[in-house]
């Protein structure tokens, strides 16, 4: 702890478990502003420690590649938060299972963000009164720099969130429980960085207009329950068809999806992974997808409507 730091937090000595959701950005048009929560979820437990020292283990998904000190997502979004809150604990032990598979558009870093923050609100006394939810999601989005997978992460359901001035603000709507997210992830990553190089500055007034109409027909959709009225809603003019070379036969693959019975389909965040919304026949769309690229592993997923949880770890 640097000399002259006034710790003004008091910590809770028992570990602190918390739960994040997987999240699904933009769906077609809401680009950097429409997000849903998935079922797939990171699990991570969290201690403070006397000794100045990060002690990280990491099991599951990116184990290998992942910064195992104070450079670990999870660890930077702990800190960021006892700073908010005006601590700064001497050390943390972290403990993560990755579920959420790393750079395939599916939220593993909104995850850890939100995960971190949550975890050193739950592990200061009075943290919930210092650390708002609406002060959660400020600062998940501050590191993420948009809020489509952080707003989803931290409440579930079916999100639109964006920048009112500097206040970022959420609405949140429950998804049906009918609904499968069939999606099909394959074995090569896409870097955000290079997909955001790939989406233009300026768009024409047609194109503008366009992902206006089908954002608004998707959040009404949503909001009302009318999920038939979202075929052919999905189709985006403003990033998905700039990023479509950096997953090989991505038209081909959502189009066999919806073929096959998808409501429609989307590229997930900035790939690779590709996502249909079925009502029904989720098995058939994914079959149909997967012969489009078969080496790539599909999942059927449900929405998560219950976002963040966070416990005390027992035992």
């Amino acid at each position: 702890m640097s000399r002259g730091f006034k710790d003004r937090l008091t910590y809770k000595a028992t570990p602190i478990q918390v739960s994040v959701p997987a999240s699904a950005a933009n769906l077609g048009p809401g680009f950097d502003a429409l997000g849903l929560a998935l079922e797939l979820r990171d699990i991570y437990v969290a201690q403070i420690l006397d000794d100045e020292v990060f002690d990280v283990d990491v099991t599951g998904e990116g184990a290998d590649e992942i910064k195992k000190d104070g450079k670990h997502l999870v660890i930077k979004a702990m800190m960021a938060g006892f700073e908010f809150m005006g601590g700064k604990p001497r050390g943390i032990a972290l403990r993560a299972l990755n579920s959420i598979p790393h750079g395939r558009g599916l939220g593993s870093s909104a995850a850890a963000i939100v995960g971190g923050l949550s975890l050193a609100r739950g592990l200061v006394l009075s943290g919930n009164t210092l650390m708002t939810d609406d002060d959660l999601i400020a600062l998940a989005t501050d590191m993420e720099g948009h809020p489509d997978n952080a707003a989803p992460a931290v409440f579930g359901g079916f999100t639109a969130a964006g920048f009112v001035g500097s206040e970022v603000r959420c609405i949140r709507v429950p998804l049906p429980s009918q609904i499968r997210l069939v999606t099909l992830i394959p074995h090569f990553e896409v870097s955000t960085p290079e997909a955001r190089k790939r989406v233009p500055q300026t768009f024409s007034k047609a194109d503008t207009i366009h992902i206006l109409n089908r954002a608004s027909l998707v959040t009404a959709a949503f909001t009302t329950g009318r999920l038939e009225n979202l075929r052919g809603c999905f189709d985006d003019r403003i990033h998905q068809p700039y990023r479509a070379a950096l997953i090989p036969g991505m038209d081909a693959i959502l189009a066999a999806g919806v073929k096959a019975g998808a409501i429609g389909g989307w590229l997930s965040g900035s790939g690779s992974t590709l996502m249909c919304l079925a009502l029904d026949n989720p098995e058939a769309i994914a079959t149909a997808m997967q012969r489009k690229m078969p080496k790539a592993a599909v999942h059927i997923l449900k929405p998560d409507n219950a976002g963040l949880k966070v416990s005390l770890k027992k035992g």
